[in-house]
């Protein structure tokens, strides 16, 4: 007879996660680590995508080597344990920057010794941590296979961590022979930003653009806001060679932006087809992108 727990994971299978493992994942590189919670996979020189495939929101991690250090765009659910394998893919000091600071993506920030932050309420908020939005993500519909060994339901939260440096819009971390840059991109969120390595033509957009529908209908967004730095990203687009997004699918071309910065447009002018999708919330889509928007929603013309 299983256990409780296991025979709890095992009953059913969400429907989100039945068409995994995503065929794009073939044409990347991966790279083996201890822990089977992550996959990783190097998407580019010095450049790690870690990526969470049995949690319903797959958020993507990504590690930034330079000579002297690594910068961790996000650490995940922190469901287990993000810090333990970049030890396994670099001696370097590693210092954590957020696309943003839901909880998703600070799951691992009190792993870290130094954590970067926007220098926003919502940030300072956030970093206090949070009980209800940790249980929300592992809910029996968000697991897909089995929660690592020794995971204690009961007691998972987002840890409160501490903010080491208030950053902002153009502040350059130098990694060695390396600098990323921070673009901030608020509309997500009020602490959403991108990350660009000019040198290596390589633009990390957080939660601003992924593969999969846009979650733009919680209070903390700002529909303005989130339509000015999407044409923002739009025009670093011919600067650009590779495009890396938190969720689902890291790797996208530059082409991407621009055209979703006309479907958000067109999308606001009320343009492309609606659907329900559960209560107060309904996805638009337009051309092929999909924005999860407040019903009715929010700050439509």
């Amino acid at each position: 007879m299983l256990p409780a727990s296991l025979a709890a994971q095992t009953r059913t299978i969400p429907e989100w996660c039945k068409p995994l493992p995503r065929p794009e994942y073939k044409a990347l590189m991966r790279v083996p680590v201890s822990d089977p919670w992550f996959e990783v996979y190097k998407v580019a020189p010095g450049t790690f995508a870690i990526y969470e495939p049995h949690q319903a929101e797959e958020v993507i991690s990504y590690l930034i080597l330079g000579t002297k250090q690594a910068v961790i765009f996000d650490t995940g659910m922190g469901i287990s344990s993000i810090s333990r394998v970049t030890r396994q893919l670099t001696a370097k000091p590693v210092v954590v920057l957020n696309s943003h600071t839901h909880n998703d993506h600070v799951g691992g920030n009190s792993e870290f010794m130094f954590v970067y932050g926007m220098d926003t309420d919502f940030t300072r908020k956030n970093a206090l941590g949070s009980r209800a939005d940790a249980q929300a993500e592992i809910a029996p519909d968000e697991i897909c296979g089995n929660l690592p060994p020794g995971f204690n339901r009961k007691m998972y939260v987002t840890k409160k961590w501490k903010i080491s440096r208030f950053v902002h819009d153009g502040f350059k971390i130098n990694l060695g022979a390396r600098t990323v840059e921070i673009i901030a991109t608020p509309g997500h969120t009020p602490d959403s930003i991108g990350l660009i390595d000019r040198a290596n033509g390589l633009l990390f957009t957080g939660d601003t653009y992924y593969p999969a529908p846009i979650w733009l209908y919680r209070p903390e967004t700002d529909m303005d806001a989130y339509v000015a730095s999407v044409t923002r990203l739009a025009a670093l687009a011919p600067q650009v060679q590779m495009v890396l997004g938190a969720h689902n699918i890291p790797v996208a071309d530059p082409g991407v932006l621009p055209k979703l910065a006309d479907a958000i447009v067109a999308v606001r002018a009320g343009k492309g087809e609606v659907k329900a999708e559960g209560t107060g919330k309904a996805i638009h889509a337009f051309q092929g992108f999909k924005f999860l928007l407040a019903e009715p929603a929010k700050g439509l013309d």
